[in-house]
């Protein structure tokens, strides 16, 4: 079954950090692709960040590149996703995905 445990959510001031981790389980991490989405209060779920397996190539949401890393290791089954300079506009639930299962949700707020 696929599973995953996400990690490294919280409250930061605006022009602070976060990194958010997410330990895949029951299938084989190196051979998934995988993505970081988010859902605002009243706003559809969008997909943050992407990453290959094997190139490890990646793309971002427009209004985070620049910001946010995303990244794995393989080694360890697990993805991160890096946020810095985060802006109000950034909070919200943040799941990960291999598109065949989702992690349970974690809530980043960006306020002062």
């Amino acid at each position: 079954q696929v599973r995953f445990v996400q990690s490294g959510g919280g409250l930061v001031q605006p022009g602070g950090s976060l990194r958010l981790s997410c330990v895949g389980i029951g299938f084989i991490f190196r051979q998934y692709a995988m993505r970081c989405f988010r859902q605002a209060p009243g706003k559809e779920r969008e997909q943050v960040a992407y990453i290959s397996s094997t190139t490890g190539f990646t793309t971002y949401l427009p209004s985070v590149r620049g910001r946010f890393t995303i990244s794995r290791e393989d080694a360890k089954n697990t993805l991160y996703l890096q946020m810095n300079n985060l802006k109000p506009e950034d909070t919200a639930v943040y799941y990960c995905t291999n598109m065949e299962g989702w992690g349970q949700g974690i809530q980043v707020t960006v306020s002062s």
